[in-house]
C-alpha cells in the first residue's frame, strides 16, 4: 500500500515539474516521510552525521517553518503598501539566519547549500544541535533546551534570555511534545521506511 502511494506521489511530482513537497499531515512523521522518502533519507543521513535524533530535528523544523521551503518572517508595511525590511534574515525550512548559515557552509565545506533545500536544512539543524551539545553540554535528545538554544542562539541561551520570554518557553514545550510524538510515530514506521530507501540501492 505504501509502495503504491509512493509511486503515485513520485509520478505526480515528475509530471508537474518543480513542485515543492508540502506534507499534508505535518503532525505525523510517518505520513511526512512516506510522502517524500528522500526527506527520510536526508534526515537519516543527518542523524548519522551529527548524532541528533531525527524526531528532534524534525520537531524543530516543524516549529520554524511548518516545512515550507521559502518561509520567512512577516514583513511590516508602511502606509499599508510600502514593504519595509524584514526584522530577521531567517529563511527556509530551518529559518537559518545569514551568519549561522555562513558558518555552516564554511565549516562543512558545503558552499552550494541552500536554505530552501530540505537536505541542506535538516543537515544544518543537525550541525547546529551538535555544536550546541559541544558548547553548552545540552543533550541532543533534549528537544526543549535544544530549541531554546536554537531560537535564542547559543550566546543568548548562556545569558538566559529565554527567562524573560515566557511565550518562548511555551513554544519550546510544544517542540518537546512534538518530538516525543514524532519519536513514538517513527518507531512504528522506521523499518518500512528503511526498506523503502535502501531498496533503491
Amino acid at each position: 500500500m505504501h509502495s503504491i502511494r509512493i509511486m503515485v506521489v513520485s509520478t505526480v511530482m515528475l509530471l508537474s515539474g518543480c513542485v515543492t513537497y508540502i506534507p499534508s499531515n505535518p503532525d505525523n512523521i510517518c505520513h511526512i516521510f512516506f510522502g517524500e522518502t528522500d526527506w527520510y533519507e536526508a534526515a537519516r543521513d543527518a542523524q548519522q552525521r551529527w548524532g541528533t535524533p531525527i524526531y528532534v530535528m524534525m520537531a524543530i523544523m516543524h516549529q520554524e517553518s511548518r516545512f515550507i521551503d521559502d518561509a520567512q518572517p512577516p514583513r511590516d508595511w508602511a502606509l499599508g503598501f510600502i514593504p519595509l525590511p524584514r526584522n530577521s534574515s531567517a529563511y527556509g525550512y530551518a529559518q537559518a539566519q545569514d551568519p549561522a548559515w555562513e558558518d555552516y557552509t564554511e565549516q562543512t565545506d558545503n558552499s552550494g547549500a541552500d536554505r530552501d533545500d530540505f537536505e541542506d536544512a535538516i543537515d544544518f539543524i543537525g550541525w547546529y544541535t551538535d555544536g550546541t551539545q559541544k558548547r553548552l553540554k545540552l543533550s541532543k535528545w533534549d528537544a526543549y533546551r535544544q530549541y531554546l538554544a536554537y531560537h535564542e542562539g547559543r550566546g543568548g541561551y548562556q545569558r538566559k534570555t529565554y527567562q524573560r520570554k515566557p511565550w518562548l518557553k511555551g513554544v519550546a514545550q510544544k517542540v518537546k511534545r512534538r518530538a516525543l510524538r514524532y519519536n513514538q510515530q517513527l518507531k512504528t514506521c522506521k523499518a518500512e521506511l528503511d526498506d523503502e530507501v535502501d531498496s533503491w540501492f
